[in-house]
């Protein structure tokens, strides 16, 4: 049976873990050893100390969503009236005009499933935005509402369908695609916790073919609810193996960004009695683990949002290189009634980066130094 001691030197060597070999960092490596392996691989790959972070804007395009997800009390069906809204370009402008005196640059769209919202719909604002904002660039939607655009759109489940949408949104406008609604790479899991959301191999199609256009991407994943560690180690092996596939001038997955599940007042409490929170060893045995698999996906996020602040800055020492944005805005956590601190201004986010111990530095999505 390999060691630990071996398995750090193979992660350190860059070299591919096995399943066997990652599910053993997760049950048996003491938790301080194994950030310390992470941290030796981050200082590899990042021998400069600095951590990057962004200004950016979270917009929800809709709250109108069909796909059922058990843990987002965020999402209403079209049918309720009082609550379901389609932002407006008069809102996107003023929110877009604070993002820009605050110094941002970008714009993360993220949506429901809406049933009326085709692909038209979305070149037409992609379209209006860039037109007036040509400088500001989106990172929208995710393979979820991807392979539902195509569906609704007329065409089709199936790479061919994801191209022409994924064509046709560059062509209005997309500038990158987040790896939003990932949740769990597992298709049961899914099923019980998101049951009107694209199984697990839609999602990695969608990522395929978008890698093989030259898409800036990201990965995520939400973990901390009916999942075991197992589940957690073959997402991130899917992840890991998608990445392998990619051409080398493709930027394909350039960040990984876990956060545990929130779910109070959601109907997968109610259902699994789970309310989710942030327990900081587990959040940074998920950080370290992860910078030890994935051998090649460069940046590693340590996500405060969920966990809190001294957590990501803990994250910094056992394998993250990177904290984020500073969340100008920021709904859907929000709405499970979340206590913590969902948003902070850029002077908070770097005085937190160097009393971690390192120098902050400001990126674009691409991970470009601005």
């Amino acid at each position: 049976m390999t060691s630990l001691t071996d398995i750090y030197h193979r992660a350190l060597d860059g070299t591919p873990l096995t399943f066997a070999e990652a599910m053993a960092l997760w049950n048996d490596a003491p938790l301080a050893e194994l950030m310390a392996a992470a941290d030796a691989v981050r200082r590899r790959l990042h021998p400069e100390e600095r951590v990057t972070w962004q200004i950016d804007r979270n917009v929800n395009i809709t709250n109108v969503c069909v796909s059922g997800c058990k843990f987002c009390s965020f999402h209403c069906r079209l049918a309720d009236r009082e609550r379901a809204y389609v932002t407006s370009m008069e809102e996107y402008r003023r929110k877009i005009r604070e993002m820009l005196a605050l110094g941002g640059e970008q714009l993360l769209l993220q949506g429901g499933l809406h049933p009326r919202l085709d692909l038209a719909w979305y070149e037409e604002l992609f379209s209006a935005l860039k037109s007036e904002f040509p400088n500001v660039k989106l990172h929208a939607l995710g393979p979820p509402e991807i392979a539902h655009i195509a569906r609704i759109s007329g065409f089709g489940s199936d790479a061919e369908g994801y191209r022409t949408v994924l064509e046709r949104l560059v062509t209005a406008g997309l500038d990158s695609l987040p790896g939003a609604g990932a949740e769990i790479l597992d298709n049961e899991i899914r099923r019980r916790i998101s049951p009107g959301k694209c199984s697990a191999d839609t999602w990695l199609e969608v990522m395929r073919v978008a890698h093989r256009m030259g898409l800036c991407t990201s990965a995520t994943m939400m973990y901390g609810h009916v999942e075991r560690p197992e589940h957690r180690i073959l997402h991130l092996l899917k992840i890991r193996d998608l990445q392998s596939l990619k051409s080398d001038s493709a930027p394909g997955f350039l960040s990984f960004i876990a956060w545990p599940y929130q779910g109070r007042g959601t109907a997968l409490e109610e259902e699994t009695g789970l309310s989710g929170g942030a327990e900081t060893a587990e959040f940074l045995r998920m950080i370290a683990v992860s910078r030890l698999v994935l051998h090649n996906i460069p940046n590693i996020q340590a996500s405060w949002l969920t966990t809190g602040l001294a957590a990501g800055q803990m994250a910094l020492h056992g394998g993250a290189n990177d904290m984020g944005s500073i969340m100008i805005e920021e709904n859907v956590v929000s709405a499970t009634g979340f206590e913590g601190r969902t948003t902070i201004d850029a002077e908070r986010m770097q005085e937190a980066i160097r009393a971690a111990g390192f120098t902050p530095a400001l990126r674009n999505q691409r991970y470009e130094l601005l």
